[in-house]
């Protein structure tokens, strides 16, 4: 398949042109101008640019990829080794920020709903990344982060009563701790994310809503599965997903 071709099926997709993100979504470093073989991840580490490598790709397509709003832009240390390397092999590299998490059924917000079993009530927040889903069955906190440990794989930090009864769980991946408190807004018992602030643990013990953080790597994980698999099943492309070990 032709790069530039995926490129604008991707973009497509996931509606790239209505988001104002903090990095560049789409092509982020151009390589070679046909691609069989894509290699997916998280983030665009030194680890999956390697695993690319041994894998003879055409193209890399993350999540987390390069050129961050307000980061150091010089091409120095392990951002020259990672681009030397990318560019010496005529590796393409294409990454999904925001619109990857806010994708009704491939994103990393819908995905976590179908591990869990949550059918998604409403959305709130910017671009309406944050979810709401009412329980089949009410539970309590700790029940939940039990569940979270088996579909991630990792124990999620549980902040506040494990006891406390849950019917309305809202929830965001990655790093929307600050999102928090709009969660308790719409009326969530529990809120998950990826990560926690100094302050969630105040807002968790106040407000009384337990807080479960369950990971950035770990609940972002799912979303560029499912891109992968759907762009393995559409075009004559393989998709192979390699996960590179995060506790964070």
């Amino acid at each position: 398949m032709l790069r530039d071709a995926l490129g604008a099926y991707m973009d497509g997709l996931l509606e790239t042109a209505r988001f104002k993100d903090y990095c560049p979504n789409g092509l982020q470093v151009e390589g070679r101008g046909e691609v069989r073989r894509i290699v997916c991840g998280v983030t665009a580490s030194q680890a999956l640019i390697d695993a690319a490598l041994e894998r003879s790709a055409d193209a890399i397509l993350v999540h987390h990829g390069w050129f961050w709003k307000g980061e150091d832009g010089r091409v120095t240390g392990f951002r020259k080794r990672r681009m030397q390397t990318l560019l010496a092999a005529d590796i393409n590299l294409f990454a999904y920020h925001l619109p990857l998490d806010a994708h009704p059924e491939l994103g990393n917000n819908a995905q976590l709903a179908a591990r869990f079993g949550w059918v998604t009530e409403r959305r709130f927040g910017e671009h309406e990344l944050g979810c709401l889903a009412v329980l089949p069955a009410p539970t309590f906190a700790g029940a939940v982060a039990q569940v979270a440990e088996r579909v991630l794989g990792r124990a999620p930090l549980l902040i506040g009563d494990a006891k406390r009864p849950v019917s309305r769980v809202a929830w965001c991946s990655g790093g929307a701790q600050d999102w928090f408190e709009a969660g308790i807004a719409v009326g969530a018992d529990l809120f998950l994310s990826g990560e926690a602030s100094e302050q969630t643990t105040h807002l968790a013990r106040e407000s009384g809503v337990p807080y479960l953080a369950a990971g950035h790597h770990a609940t972002e994980r799912f979303g560029v599965m499912a891109l992968g698999q759907h762009l393995a099943e559409r075009f004559d492309v393989t998709c192979d997903y390699v996960e590179i070990d995060n506790p964070i």
